[in-house]
Order: structure tokens, then C-alpha cells, then sequence
């Protein structure tokens, strides 16, 4: 650590910014495993006196490594390298919920419930669940994980009807909706580039105004029926989606 903020090497005549060459200095300690996931960093002033810089530059050299999501700061307990997230491919073209993707490829899913309670309805739920003004709505509202590092936040709502008792749900939404012979067999889903707000980023354990992936999906039972609004965030450094293409049949393909 010593010799990583040591003043040797720093150059001030074409070596680019200051702050730069402190950024990629400790950059390359992060990808070299010089620097580990949870190593914490020095604090701003010491970190200034070890390497002779200012502490104006040092700060924009670290802030530069939070925005990229490289390094975490939390308040109160001070700068770390950030956990390393390894990318998981989902697929588009199944109906699964986040416990079955996770159970999938051997790994644990937990939640963290931030709401479980009935509610009366927002118009925008009301449009998408096509209820009357006077029905009720179950939200749940939690933070999704793996192994302990946050990846997703989901916040759905359903009709009364369909979950009277959100409070029933502990795992898996869809768990629940199939023991009650509800679970939805198709859907629509939107996905689309977000940045993440301060309080979803507090929740997802990333800088705010990092980019992350809203997917709002309304879920359908076999005769029609909508069954689920979910809105969900995804980090967008650990999920890459895939899409599986096929060529029209012949008959419907016309030609350029």
C-alpha cells in the first residue's frame, strides 16, 4: 500500500492530469490483485500526504473510480474497492422469477423486504392491471441478492384478488402464485437504459447516477387476465440480456 501512494512516478509534465495518473495508478492495482474486493483505501488527506499531491486532485482521482464503479464510498466508514460482480446472462425468451434464475445456475437468492402490504391502487397500477378505482393492490417492494451482494430491486403489484396476503411471500412471488394455481404463463417485458437514483443506488450498493436496466413486465394468466406489474432495476454491471433471433418463415419475409 505504501509503495502504491509512494510521490515517485508522478509527473507533472506529459504524463496527463495528476488526478488521472493517480486513477490509473490505483486502476491497475485493482485489476492486478494488487488491490482486492473490501480493501479499503486511505483517507483523502492521508492518502494526499503519501503521494505529495493535493487534495483536490486526489478527491477527483477517487471520485473518477466511484463513478466507474471500481471503488465504493461509504459514509462514515470511508473509500473500498467494490465487490467484484461477475456479468450473468439472462434470457428473454423465459418466464422465470429471480429465484428460479438464481437456483438455476447454483446459487443462492435471498431478499430484503422493504414493503409487503395492500395499497390503493396508483393510476398508473389501475391502467396496467385493468382494476376498478375502489380495488386494492399488493406491492412488494425488495432488494434481491446473491451470495450476499445486491443485484436487483423489484417492486410489483397485484390484485388483491390474486395475493390477498402479500405478507405470504418469503422466497418466491411465483412459488406463492402456483400454489394458488395463479402463476402467469406469458408476459410483456420493456427494458430500458436508466440512470440510478441516490436512494436506489444507496439499495443496490453502487454511486448514484451509475447506469443500471428497468424492466417492467405485466404478466398474464392462460385466459388473459393481467396478473403482474412488476418494475424491476438491474445492476447494470452485472447483467447482460440475450435475445434469441429467428428468421421469419419465407412467406412472411419480404424481399428488400
Amino acid at each position: 500500500m505504501d509503495h502504491l501512494f509512494s510521490p515517485e512516478g508522478f509527473d507533472d509534465t506529459g504524463a496527463g492530469p495528476l488526478y488521472v495518473q493517480l486513477h490509473r495508478r490505483i486502476a491497475e492495482a485493482i485489476a492486478s490483485g494488487r488491490l482486492k474486493p473490501g480493501d479499503s483505501l486511505p483517507a483523502e488527506r492521508e492518502m494526499a500526504a503519501m503521494t505529495g499531491l493535493s487534495r483536490v486532485t486526489v478527491r477527483k482521482g477517487v471520485e473518477a473510480l466511484v463513478a466507474s464503479g471500481q471503488l465504493v464510498q461509504r459514509r462514515g466508514s470511508g473509500t473500498f474497492v467494490a465487490p467484484k460482480v461477475e456479468k450473468l446472462e439472462q434470457a428473454l425468451s423465459l418466464l422465470t422469477s429471480f429465484t428460479e434464475d438464481m437456483r438455476r445456475r447454483g446459487l443462492n437468492s435471498e431478499s430484503r423486504w422493504l414493503s409487503r402490504a395492500l395499497h390503493s391502487p396508483s393510476p398508473e397500477e389501475v391502467m396496467a392491471l385493468g382494476l376498478a378505482a375502489d380495488e386494492r393492490v399488493a406491492r412488494l417492494e425488495r432488494v434481491r441478492t446473491s451470495d450476499g451482494l445486491p443485484l436487483a430491486i423489484e417492486r410489483a403489484s397485484l390484485p388483491q384478488a390474486i395475493l390477498p396476503e402479500p405478507e405470504r411471500v418469503t422466497t418466491s412471488l411465483y412459488a406463492e402464485l402456483q400454489a394458488r394455481g395463479l402463476r402467469p404463463v406469458r408476459a410483456v417485458q420493456r427494458i430500458s437504459a436508466v440512470n440510478v437514483t441516490p436512494r436506489d443506488a444507496e439499495l443496490l450498493d453502487v454511486p448514484a447516477g451509475v447506469a443500471g436496466l428497468r424492466i417492467e413486465r405485466i404478466s398474464y394468466l392462460p385466459g388473459g387476465k393481467v396478473v403482474e406489474f412488476t418494475r424491476s432495476l438491474y445492476r447494470g454491471d452485472a447483467y447482460d440480456f440475450a435475445v434469441e433471433l429467428k428468421l421469419a418463415p419465407e412467406g412472411e419475409r419480404k424481399a428488400e
